[in-house]
């Protein structure tokens, strides 16, 4: 039963662990404006929306803060018009990365817990499972985008968000030029290529971890 108990910790402390990271990589990703920035001249947003990258970046800069402020406000982008629809879709968006963060908070804390506990006793298999997981779950994605980016895109729309209001009309809310698919593209494959490094990362751990457990019998 102990050695069942065990087991049972292990698996869900690399389950919290690897929900951490995934948390902290969309963070880290949307924190990153230096992607969007090079997406402006990669893509040509300021070109063919012909928008100038001054207020493009100024706007965006803006999403940003508005999004991971914590802290209840209207949405007001400085330059740009906006309709009562894209406010509430706004407004749901940042709720859903103010969930995030409290997730990423509390798996934080959960793992950091778990890894420090199950490290100390020799257990350090909990590092193997949580980058099986990551795996895992990186190879569905990799396969979803393959098949059709665009269908992934919907669907995570129609399940996160309760109404049509995503489904910007771009005479009355003009953000939704500068913000084209391809980039919320380009940030999924960095979201699962800092994945990839984690993985990487706890690859090394758990054989370092081994080496050390195997020298000192």
């Amino acid at each position: 039963m102990q050695i069942r108990n065990i087991k049972v910790f292990q698996i869900l402390i690399s389950i919290s662990f690897a929900l951490f990271i995934i948390s902290l990589s969309i963070i880290l990703t949307l924190l990153f404006v230096p992607l969007y920035y090079f997406d402006i001249g990669y893509l040509g947003i300021d070109r063919l929306t012909g928008i100038s990258r001054d207020t493009i970046m100024e706007n965006y800069k803006y999403m940003i803060q508005y999004l991971f402020n914590p802290l209840p406000q209207s949405f007001r982008l400085p330059s740009l018009p906006y309709s009562e629809r894209g406010q509430i879709h706004f407004a749901d968006v940042k709720k859903i990365f103010t969930s995030i963060e409290v997730f990423l908070f509390v798996t934080g804390i959960i793992s950091t817990a778990g890894l420090y506990r199950s490290i100390k006793r020799g257990v350090i298999d909990v590092l193997k499972k949580t980058y099986l997981i990551l795996l895992i779950f990186i190879l569905l994605l990799f396969a979803a985008f393959a098949v059709n980016f665009n269908a992934v895109f919907i669907l995570f729309h129609q399940i996160f968000f309760r109404n049509n209001y995503w489904l910007f009309d771009p005479a009355s809310d003009p953000v939704i030029n500068i913000l084209p698919e391809t980039f919320f593209m380009h940030s999924a494959l960095f979201i699962l290529g800092l994945i990839v490094l984690s993985i990487i990362l706890l690859c090394m751990g758990h054989r370092r971890l081994l080496k050390k457990k195997k020298a000192a019998f």
